[in-house]
């Protein structure tokens, strides 16, 4: 019953969406500049693409609650996966290239040669067969231009995209993908709950750290990286190691974009509004916004180790992943820190090597070590084909074979198979990574597969894998 009412609910939300959709749009192109609603800066062609989004958020719930607990669950949910992977790709990579290029921008200005009282800088550059030529504004040009590009629905799509696919790939399966009873045993609601409320919480410390006077001194740095720290402890905490991951990554996309939907485009709606009427600019709203995108910036790069690392479980897999998580993410905004001093044309000898030390360290730590005291390092008997397959038949082959009988997987994942010896043989170094080292598999150990199940498959791996 539960069931029908909630579709019911969807569909009808879905309806009123889509009418909502159509009228502003109508609307939106019989105003000028989209429909201007208030004086905040918001149009109505731009509540038309908020509810575009959340139409489609909805419709991906009508999908899943009518395809829940038959058949099509699996393949549905597959190619949600699919599709709203590849949206959140597409829109990371045009609000990561533009953070790129800006900041970019930002560094290489030429701020004293032949530049104008009202300039802040210039550029002269080369691409695509084309020379261009871009000018800095201090505070705004004498005139507001008709035409003005405004850099936010990259941002707002990719949050929500990556919003949506943490649904997909978690939430909905939240008791295989999202929690562990060895981590923590909770509900799939519980553990929901945790994670969405976490992104608040982040923000609210994050932005009351931004308004303090920690934000112009390098302490800054500091208590912001032990802010991201602890996080990624507390995640580490309460849900599986890949999603301890994500939502680390998820938390620091949520900071990213609530910079951009808070305080960088209210910043810039205030200038534009204050240069068309004539008003005094407040140079503090373009330093505050310069400072926020430059936090965006530094972001990016331990954001996309996230979006990659569950493929592979050498760091997620680690008895420590936070600490790894922590490492990675320290090493990577140093490589950042590096090439935003390059552009700018600043020498420094240290930060390069001391990121790349981070992250070298990063993989001697993560090496896989044979305890003496386990089977697998001991080795004191000769394994058998016979005896690993069964093992994989018992404990791998619910989710890897051509016909899976998961609850949740349909399909073979990553068209990784075990269903013959061959199979099994071919994908030996796999195994050993996952099963054996790294511990990561079967999924939060599902199939309930034993430590000594995992040494003898390491035995016989270690033997040849000798098909006998």
């Amino acid at each position: 019953m539960l069931q029908y009412v909630t579709l019911l609910a969807l569909l009808l939300t879905f309806g009123l969406l889509l009418g909502a959709i159509v009228v502003l749009q109508h609307l939106a192109k019989s105003r000028p500049h989209g429909g201007p609603v208030g004086d905040k800066g918001f149009t109505l062609e731009g509540f038309s693409y908020a509810f575009m989004l959340l139409a489609a958020v909805t419709a991906v719930g009508v999908c899943y609650v009518l395809v829940r607990d038959t058949p099509w669950g699996g393949h549905i949910l597959e190619w949600l996966n699919i599709v709203v992977r590849l949206m959140h790709i597409t829109f990371g990579i045009a609000w990561i290239g533009a953070s790129f290029y800006f900041v970019f921008l930002e560094n290489a200005l030429n701020r004293t040669d032949n530049v104008r009282d009202e300039l802040a800088g210039n550029l002269w550059a080369v691409h695509g067969g084309g020379f261009y030529y871009l000018e800095k504004y201090k505070l705004a040009p004498s005139q507001i231009p008709k035409n003005l590009h405004w850099f936010k629905y990259e941002a707002y799509f990719t949050w929500l995209s990556g919003f949506s696919l943490l649904f997909v790939v978690y939430y909905f399966n939240a008791s295989s993908m999202l929690i562990d009873p060895r981590v923590l045993a909770i509900s799939p609601l519980a553990g929901v709950s945790i994670g969405v409320g976490s992104f608040g919480v982040a923000w609210l410390l994050y932005d009351g750290l931004c308004r303090t006077a920690l934000v112009r001194s390098r302490w800054f740095m500091v208590v912001g990286f032990a802010l991201a720290v602890g996080f990624a402890f507390f995640y580490a905490q309460v849900f599986s190691a890949r999603a301890a991951y994500i939502h680390f990554g998820a938390m620091l996309g949520t900071l990213m974009v609530a910079n951009v939907f808070f305080i960088i485009i209210p910043s810039q709606k205030a200038m534009v509004k204050a240069a068309t009427n004539g008003t005094p600019l407040d140079p503090a709203l373009g330093k505050n916004s310069l400072v926020r995108s430059l936090h965006n910036n530094y972001f990016t790069l331990p954001v996309l180790f996230v979006m990659v690392s569950n493929h592979f479980p050498s760091t997620f897999g680690h008895a420590y992943p936070w600490a790894i998580l922590a490492a990675i993410t320290l090493g990577t905004a140093g490589v950042k820190h590096w090439l935003n001093l390059r552009e700018k044309h600043q020498s420094n000898a240290w930060v390069l090597p001391l990121s790349a030390a981070i992250l070298l360290g990063v993989v001697f730590v993560t090496a896989p070590k044979v305890e003496p005291g386990t089977a697998a390092g001991r080795c004191t008997q000769q394994v058998s084909m016979v005896q690993v397959n069964a093992i994989v038949q018992k404990r791998c082959i619910q989710c890897h074979s051509a016909h899976p009988t998961d609850d949740v997987f349909k399909a073979p994942p990553n068209g990784v198979v075990y269903d013959t010896p061959e199979d099994i043989i071919r994908l030996k170094d796999k195994i050993m990574q996952r099963v054996v080292i790294t511990r990561t598999m079967p999924q939060n150990n599902k199939t309930q597969i034993t430590q000594q199940e995992r040494d003898l498959i390491g035995c016989w791996i270690n033997q040849g894998a000798l098909n006998k």
